[in-house]
């Protein structure tokens, strides 16, 4: 018998490894036809001629300071959303919760906002595509983080709180984005045209605005993240047998949760504040993930870490393409596609029996 367990789980863990290699070469495919695929056409020949030199200065400006910022901004913002989602619920032992559920992203926004109007971080101007821009992202991303962090303080209280149910806790994520989203509108009240034109870019989600210095950033923010996580993923691990169990093992549930869910608000501020809200990554790819190779963390951190960089890249490919040459923000398409799922999640009360 115990044989057969260890056979069992040996084939399990074999799929599980088969599955995280697949996501990476469906990525690095993904990733080529993102490159590829746009208003201008360019072929596989062209981007190999990239290496070499031998390309025209029009494909070659394309996809050196358009596209591929753009696609690695896309596989880089999927991957810092999924994680996030799936350490946070991990962390709280709820399906539902998301940065985005939890209010986490909303608070991220009013943040930038509140950098814009108030803090006058970077001056706003409008570009040659007549969209606002903000020409130092830094104070952006500190004040994001600062607003976010404050969310994940309320929602801690709450969750420590006796009685507290994860409808509850999501319950309290839907009052934070409503109270931030009411923020947010007080401050495009009191702005002026071009500062309202950048505040509504942070709300909509948009991965046009890519570029190599802001990329830099979140590479430095996001890969240390996901090596962080991967490292406690045993101590995640632990926590999905009760807080009780994970105290027997010599572990602070606190200190543990606590800690993981800062490092989770900084990397989902950090994407909010250079590209806005892009809503139910980090609920979706999570839960798809954790349905296909189960909720082992050790597994599930970097499978969804893959995965989110794949849906999202097709996601914001699609959104520039499917009525092409107009662009639609892509978190409006992440939006349409993760509410119906969100609706699914909340009629069948997956929450029950979820971990076991």
């Amino acid at each position: 018998m115990p044989d057969k367990l260890i056979h069992k789980y040996k084939t399990h863990n074999k799929k599980r490894w088969l599955f995280i290699m697949g996501t990476f070469i469906a990525l690095i495919i993904v990733a080529h036809f993102a490159v590829l695929s746009g208003a201008i056409n360019i072929s596989l020949h062209e981007l190999f001629n990239l290496w070499s030199g031998n390309i025209d200065n029009t494909v070659w400006h394309v996809i050196l300071k358009i596209r591929l910022p753009r696609v690695i901004g896309a596989i880089i913002s999927g991957m810092a959303l999924s994680v996030s989602g799936c350490v946070i619920q991990s962390l709280l032992r709820n399906p539902l919760a998301s940065p985005f559920t939890l209010g986490i992203s909303g608070a991220s926004a009013f943040g930038a906002a509140f950098a814009i109007i108030v803090l006058g971080a970077g001056s706003s101007y409008a570009g040659s595509n007549d969209m606002a821009s903000v020409t130092n992202p830094y104070w952006i991303t500190g004040s994001a983080f600062f607003w976010s962090l404050s969310s994940v303080i309320i929602i801690l209280i709450l969750s420590k709180y006796r009685g507290a149910t994860p409808e509850i806790i999501i319950l309290s994520g839907i009052i934070i984005s409503s109270l931030f989203g009411a923020g947010i509108s007080a401050m495009q009240y009191f702005s002026d045209n071009v500062q309202l034109a950048s505040i509504i870019f942070w709300t909509f989600g948009d991965l046009g605005r890519s570029e190599w210095d802001n990329l830099w950033i979140l590479i430095l923010l996001v890969i240390p993240a996901l090596i962080f996580f991967m490292w406690q993923s045993w101590n995640y691990k632990s926590l999905q047998a009760g807080d009780e169990y994970a105290k027997s093992l010599g572990i602070n549930p606190v200190k543990i949760r606590l800690i993981g869910m800062i490092v989770a608000s900084l990397i989902t501020a950090s994407v909010v504040s250079f590209y806005g809200i892009i809503a139910f990554v980090g609920l979706v790819v999570p839960h798809i993930v954790r349905r296909l190779i189960g909720g082992d963390d050790f597994f599930l951190i970097p499978a969804s870490a893959l995965f989110g960089g794949v849906f999202l890249l097709l996601s914001d490919t699609l959104a520039r393409t499917i009525i092409s040459p107009v662009i639609l923000p892509v978190g409006i398409l992440t939006s349409f596609l993760g509410a119906p799922l969100f609706l699914f999640l909340l009629i069948k009360g997956v929450g029950k029996g979820y971990w076991k």
